[in-house]
């Protein structure tokens, strides 16, 4: 058999293991940086107050604003004050939203980033940034915002709420299903997405069912690490797109909406490509959008996109924006189809598929 692609490795520098979140100084002093501002949720904030007393000298502050679908007003001031403070490195300490912050600042201004993860949302080794103004989300891609150093400490995760753990696996899962159907999918990406899946798939019932197991809590980050590498490398195609819309002009949460949307928008794409996932199918057990669907409802997940507020009356719209520019997906994307697809989810029915 012969074989044709192209791939290029993440430049990222990854540190893996427990306790090492200890080593974030030695990091920032690697970077050849001197003086840190701290970023998190204001939900994290007295997480970041005491890593930034960890740092002692090496911090210059904490800015505790970063917000879910990174505003670009927050962005701003999050540059306004690393500017005051003459910060030349971040720390992003948290999830997607924090991790997001942290990219738009380097966007804007080259600023050296470091990320401790403490959910399994992946965005931290992509090249990718969304961010919202004014009711809408737009994606980018630039080694820009690629962070240089990524902390993963599985003890960090042994606090995650069992139902925040839950979304945010199966947000990572969604990550490597999209690659493996990808145009510029490859045989490393591939074997990345089956591994990543494999593995969250063992750890999320165990986390569940014990939330302080700590070898499941390891596997779920290496999961985590794994698919959101794969994010990185491939083109993002129908369920991507949909929850950006969903998010951005909807204000849906983000992990909740991941989960909800991945078995609507994977078997829907099955259908098209059966053959690229049939891993899925193999990892979960069925169809590929039904196998996601109880998974996910035997884990505990949301299932319905109108427990997240959204109103039915909002589907049209959603469906008119997730359909007005044209996106690359194996299988066509028509108007009609991705309402139809929609108003399964926004129920919470199991997927045809």
């Amino acid at each position: 058999m012969t074989m044709t692609f192209s791939y290029q490795g993440s430049a990222a520098r990854i540190v893996f293991g427990r306790g090492t979140s200890a080593e974030v100084g030695k990091w920032v002093e690697t970077l050849g940086c001197r003086r840190v501002l701290v970023l998190s949720t204001p939900h994290q904030a007295g997480d970041a107050e005491a890593l930034s007393q960890r740092l002692g000298a090496l911090s210059a502050g904490v800015f505790t604003d970063a917000t879910m679908h990174t505003p670009v007003e927050v962005s701003e001031r999050a540059v306004a004050r690393a500017d005051a403070l003459q910060a030349d490195c971040v720390v992003s300490l948290g999830g997607g939203s924090t991790t997001g912050l942290g990219k738009a600042m380097a966007l804007r201004t080259d600023i050296a980033q470091i990320v401790v993860p403490t959910t399994y949302a992946g965005s931290e080794v992509t090249p990718i940034l969304g961010q919202t103004e004014n009711g809408v989300k737009a994606t980018l891609r630039s080694p820009k915002v690629l962070p240089e150093v990524v902390i993963y400490d599985p003890d960090l995760t042994l606090g995650l709420p069992v139902g925040m753990s839950v979304t945010s696996g199966l947000n990572a899962i969604a990550h490597a299903a999209e690659g493996l159907y990808a145009p510029d999918r490859n045989p490393i990406t591939t074997m990345m997405a089956i591994e990543g899946m494999r593995a969250l798939r063992q750890a999320l019932p165990a986390i569940v069912g014990n939330p302080g197991d700590a070898t499941a809590r390891e596997k779920a980050l290496y999961g985590a690490w794994l698919c959101g590498t794969v994010l990185g490398q491939i083109t993002m195609s129908l369920h991507h797109k949909l929850c950006h819309t969903l998010g951005g002009s909807f204000d849906t949460p983000h992990a909740e909406t991941h989960s909800i949307m991945l078995a609507h928008t994977i078997g829907f794409n099955a259908e098209a490509v059966p053959e690229a996932m049939a891993p899925v199918g193999e990892i979960f057990g069925g169809t590929p959008g039904q196998a996601l669907y109880d998974f996910a409802q035997s884990i505990g997940a949301p299932m319905a996109l109108k427990d997240l507020g959204l109103s039915e009356a909002d589907l049209d719209r959603a469906a008119d924006i997730a359909t007005k520019n044209p996106y690359w997906n194996p299988r066509s994307v028509e108007r009609a189809s991705i309402r139809s697809l929609l108003q399964n989810a926004w129920a919470g029915h199991r997927p045809p598929y």
